[in-house]
């Protein structure tokens, strides 16, 4: 649901009676994943989507029906229904859509907190006694929580726990813990959509390649800043999509920035004076990608360059170099599209080859990270 909070977010402001339908669990070639909502107020206007069109139809009338009755339901969609083929879902996946009446609770806090770029889990009950369903609890990154699941009192307390930790991560995804609080109760599924800043790519060397990736990166949901040490390249002009530009030294620049498991690393620089004592800092902190420009044989030369410094071999296997895919790209927009699919796959656990003829699974569960306010699926 929080994928689509900046339009809820309006919607509460301006006082709209809505429902929304939120994907809870996926199975096989299913075009969304678990936290993907659309939402649909008392005038019939829709936002947002849960199949990619495949069956959006069908659950419009559902939000239509939770207006009307005021119930929570949950409702599968799957290729192997009697009736799958008749609401479009062809793609051979199966997907459990949530549908709830929002009259208030936690949900404001919760599309509040999204819209606004704050960090925030909403956790809610999805599968378990039908008395308990949809009941949510907003939890805050310091383990504090609003809201109530009812039943035991230690429930409350486990779930905050439990989206506080996926909250920490970054994660949206499902948990089961007992209805007594226990790993031992009557079973209860949470959906936990985690609410975090946009991720942060930082692109080191301002030149026109660097201008392309900052729109490619912006396209992908990124906080993106661009460093140079030439304050006549960095430039407002010259980068008006970026977040924040920044005119320094690259390697005194990212020692003194935060980053975190989630930040990208892409350096256009291309001139060992600047490559060499920024990826020797680089390559020994936790991100979760590092690109440089260059062609081969700057490749070898560099890599030379940082072993003499002191980078060891299993730092060096972490550089992606020369960066991004094989896609034969020439221009800075077609190079700047081959870095971003190489961030995507990295992200993703992708391979990088053809899907035509491959045997290789369309969605991955390899290693994800959050693009944007909703974190990723785990």
């Amino acid at each position: 649901m929080l994928d689509i909070a900046e339009e809820l977010h309006r919607w509460v402001e301006q006082g709209r009676a809505f429902a929304v339908a939120t994907v809870v669990a996926v199975g096989g070639s299913a075009p969304r994943q678990p936290g993907a909502a659309l939402a649909v107020d008392s005038e019939g206007t829709a936002i947002g989507s849960v199949s990619g069109g495949c069956v959006e139809g069908a659950v419009y009338d559902l939000c239509v029906q939770a207006l009307e009755d005021g119930r929570t339901v949950v409702e599968r969609f799957g290729y192997s229904d009697e009736d799958a083929f008749a609401v479009g879902l062809t793609c051979g996946g199966i997907i459990d859509i949530l549908v709830t009446p929002v009259r208030g609770g936690v949900f404001p806090a919760a599309v509040a907190a999204a819209a606004t770029g704050k960090a925030a889990a909403l956790a809610r009950i999805v599968d378990g006694p039908e008395e308990l369903r949809g009941r949510a609890l907003l939890v805050r990154p310091d383990g504090s929580y609003e809201g109530r699941l009812g039943g035991h009192p230690e429930l409350d307390r486990t779930a905050a726990g439990e989206a506080r930790a996926m909250l920490d991560a970054g994660r949206t995804g499902t948990v089961g813990i007992g209805e007594d609080g226990s790993r031992c109760g009557q079973p209860l599924t949470l959906l936990v959509e985690s609410s975090v800043p946009a991720p942060r790519m930082i692109v080191f060397g301002a030149i026109d390649f660097a201008a392309a990736l900052v729109r490619v990166g912006k396209f992908l949901g990124y906080h993106v800043t661009v460093c140079d040490a030439r304050p006549v390249f960095a430039t407002p002009a010259r980068f008006p999509e970026a977040d924040e530009i920044v005119v320094e030294w690259p390697h005194r620049y990212l020692e003194s920035t935060q980053v975190d498991g989630r930040t990208v690393l892409c350096v256009l620089t291309h001139d060992a004076k600047f490559d060499v004592p920024l990826l020797h800092t680089a390559l020994r902190m936790p991100v979760a990608y590092i690109g440089a420009m260059g062609s081969r044989r700057t490749h070898e030369d560099r890599n030379k360059r940082l072993r003499e410094v002191g980078v060891t071999e299993l730092e060096l296997a972490r550089l992606r170099s020369p960066i991004g895919l094989d896609l034969g790209a020439r221009t800075p927009e077609e190079t700047a599209l081959s870095i971003g699919a190489e961030i995507v796959a990295n992200r993703r656990g992708g391979s990088g080859v053809s899907l035509t003829g491959a045997h290789t699974p369309i969605h991955h569960d390899g290693p994800r990270e959050p693009a944007g306010r909703i974190g990723s699926v785990a």
